[in-house]
């Protein structure tokens, strides 16, 4: 089939939109009011990376004259007028939302933000109090006397410029009549600083504080102006892996790339004088469609810290703790649990803790022979990293695929490296030109029957943090099947081996898109047969061109499509005589949806996967991905009404249009409403409730206590 560009939805494009549905949750007033601040939070911090990576490999393009467009047939000089266009509108929105809604909602509630220039006698004086105390020893500002003279920018740093007025008789004929110096904020002193309040929280923002009494840096200058601003640096770097030697000492110099790379996002004070504009735009050397001009306050991601305000619970979602599974027995091994059923648990809903449990338990098990085990992403204080050092240190044989090109998580992602590395852990940091994303574990454990090989599959990180946040699936089987499968994969990275012929996994970028083709394919053969044909799929994105097509034939031949892609979708649902059977829906709810659920009807023999790759021609040829079946058939139901719930949701679902628009959904008349992850929490409750009710109707008789056969 040859598509047409107006088959396809601009990628980019598709991402802001995906945007502007996280700030729809900072906008709506049914969320609640901390929560809604921390939506916005939220959406400036995706713009950030998405100016640092998309925007910036578009200007690298649009500077290097790329004649190519996109699959949408977009040039890249259309692309970045089309994307400027939208984030003038989205971020002032922002703005709109931050200073004409949640500000006053939150004075009202006792959460005031005071402005120095204007507040009264006593929290001026205790900003005062602040600055000379705290902040006017730590800060040092840097006179800049020409554009080629200006210093160094920390990317998304806040940063002062001071614009000072020289006096006639100091300056030569042709001098201006002021000259700029820049304060650098630095990361040392909080953003925040608490003011003195009867109730509630006043609090200063760090910018604003330095700039009402930078008089006391420059002695008797006068001062014509501050202004706050911030760069955005080009991260769309990338190491040339065929000539790196070391991959490690790559990827360190990459690092160091990164914080000199060229400036593609001026965000300034919207009230900056045209003097200061000018100076900034030529050292930094952007022009005005690089110029963002927000009204104050700058990085509105600083207020995600809010959200952990003590004394402010009635403005938050009230909390929903994950809860244990009931088929995960506390007082039991993870190996007997798993010997005994494969298991499916739904995070953050059910506890991440089994996960970090099992490598634990392997780790102090001394029947436990080897460990290995893929990192992409990782906490700060990662457990499962300490396990995996302990593991090594008792004389297990340990491999971990540590992914150094995880973006954004390089410099971590190196430190644990060297770190398992000293404890005689096996450290392999991926392959060569592709990221290793799959998420697996497999721990090998020597038992009476023979070598047993017990198993962890996810759709998310090994980062019991996020795993609060996210919402992923985990999978535990010992399948003996599925073993053989997962050494193969193992050992075809470790040993730089072509990969062998799976027997029932799937792995990019060799095999994946043509197995999910092939389902497809098959899918449509039962259709024209006159079978029920139906498949959903649950996604973060929807971009491969090859996928998308496979899914137009499908709609055309008639088999039912549903789609739940949370963010970037490319596809052109609803289209008459191309994709009239296809459904997109996005949700987006407190949290971040991140499973990746693969379903086709198959004749009624249903067919399940979970996996770690997204449909997109980075995740199928540029990493190193999983497809996994669940046979099992409790999990595999489980699977299926994960699904099903997605797509009846009408609380905080978006439906996608023809046009690339998305509409919030609604629910029809005398229905009830249905909330995806809400029903989720709940399902994981009554699970609990169930086994314990089911525990108490179990008659279980007081056993006498063995007494000792004499009596002294």
């Amino acid at each position: 089939m040859a598509l047409q560009p107006e088959n396809y939805i601009n990628r980019e494009l598709s991402w802001l939109e995906f945007n502007q549905r996280v700030l729809e949750q900072a906008i709506n007033p049914n969320v609640p009011l901390l929560e809604r601040l921390k939506f916005l939070a939220i959406t400036s911090s995706n713009l950030d990376e998405f100016f640092m990576v998309r925007v910036g490999g578009l200007q690298l393009q649009h500077q290097a004259a790329v004649a190519s467009t996109d699959q949408s047939g977009l040039s890249v000089t259309e692309q970045l007028d089309a994307i400027r266009e939208r984030t003038t509108q989205m971020i002032a929105r922002q703005y709109t939302c931050f200073l004409d809604e949640l500000e006053p909602a939150l004075a009202a509630h006792g959460i005031e933000r005071v402005e120095i220039s204007t507040a009264g006698v006593k929290h001026h004086e205790a900003a005062n109090r602040i600055f000379d105390e705290e902040i006017l020893p730590v800060l040092s500002p840097m006179a800049v006397h020409a554009s080629d003279e200006f210093p160094l920018l920390v990317n998304h740093a806040l940063y002062v410029c001071v614009q000072l007025s020289i006096p006639k008789p100091k300056r030569q004929a042709d001098e201006a009549a002021y000259r700029f110096a820049i304060i650098p904020l630095g990361r040392a002193l909080p953003r925040v600083l608490t003011l003195p309040s009867e109730q509630g929280f006043s609090f200063a923002l760090l910018e604003d504080v330095v700039s009402n009494f930078a008089s006391s840096f420059f002695g008797n200058e006068q001062i014509l102006s501050t202004t706050t601003f911030r760069i955005s640096r080009n991260a769309d770097l990338s190491i040339q892996e065929d000539s790196a030697a070391d991959l490690l000492h790559g990827m360190k110099e990459l690092l160091q790339q990164r914080k000199t790379a060229e400036c593609v996002r001026l965000d300034i004070d919207a009230q900056a004088p045209p003097e200061t504009v000018a100076f900034l735009q030529k050292a930094l050397q952007v022009g005005d469609p690089q110029t963002t001009r927000s009204l104050a306050p700058l990085d509105l991601s600083a207020f995600m810290q809010f959200n952990g305000l003590e004394g402010f619970d009635h403005l938050r979602d009230t909390p929903w703790n994950p809860q244990r599974s009931p088929l995960i027995d506390p007082t039991q091994s993870m190996f007997s649990t798993i010997a005994e059923q494969d298991i499916l648990l739904s995070h953050p809903y059910e506890s991440f803790s089994p996960v970090v449990r099992l490598i634990e338990e392997a780790a102090e098990d001394p029947d436990v022979l080897a460990i290995k085990q893929t990192l992409y992403r990782t906490s700060r204080n990662s457990p499962i990293v300490a396990a995996l050092r302990k593991a090594a240190e008792r004389g297990k044989y340990v491999t971990a695929i540590v992914e150094l090109k995880a973006r954004f998580d390089e410099a971590r992602n190196i430190e644990w490296a060297q770190e398992l590395e000293e404890a005689q852990v096996q450290v392999i940091y991926g392959v060569k030109n592709l990221k290793t994303h799959a998420k697996i574990c497999i721990v090998v454990r020597r038992e009476p029957r023979g070598i047993v090989r017990y198993m962890h599959f996810g759709t998310g990180n090994y980062n019991e943090a996020t795993a609060r946040l996210y919402s992923d699936v985990s999978y535990f089987t010992c399948s003996d099947e599925i073993g053989t499968d997962a050494s193969a994969f193992f050992n075809a990275i470790t040993g730089y081996s072509q990969p062998q012929q799976y027997h029932v996994l799937d792995a990019a970028p060799i095999g994946l898109r043509k197995k999910i083709i092939g389902l497809i394919d098959a899918e449509i053969e039962r259709k024209k047969q006159g079978q029920r044909a139906l498949i959903m799929v649950k996604l973060n994105a929807l971009v491969d061109p090859a996928l998308i097509e496979a899914l137009y034939r499908a709609s055309q031949a008639g088999v039912t499509v549903r789609l739940n892609i949370r963010g970037i979708c490319c596809l052109r649902p609803g289209v008459p005589g191309l994709s009239e059977n296809i459904t997109v829906v996005s949700i987006v709810d407190r949290i971040l949806e991140h499973a990746r659920i693969v379903y086709f009807h198959h004749g009624g023999d249903d067919l399940a996967f979970i996996s770690s790759a997204d449909w997109m021609p980075r995740n199928l040829d540029r990493r190193v991905e999983l497809l996994i079946p669940v046979d099992d058939l409790v999990c595999k139901r489980r699977l299926i009404n994960m699904l099903d719930t997605a797509f009846r949701d009408t609380s905080n679902s978006w439906q996608l249009q023809p046009d690339g628009q998305y509409l919030r959904r609604q629910t029809e008349h005398g229905q009830p409403t249905v909330r995806l992850q809400e029903t989720s929490y709940q399902q994981a409750l009554d699970a609990i409730k169930h086994a314990e009710q089911k525990r108490r109707t179990v008659f279980e008789p007081h056993q006498p206590a063995v007494r000792s056969e004499a009596v002294e």
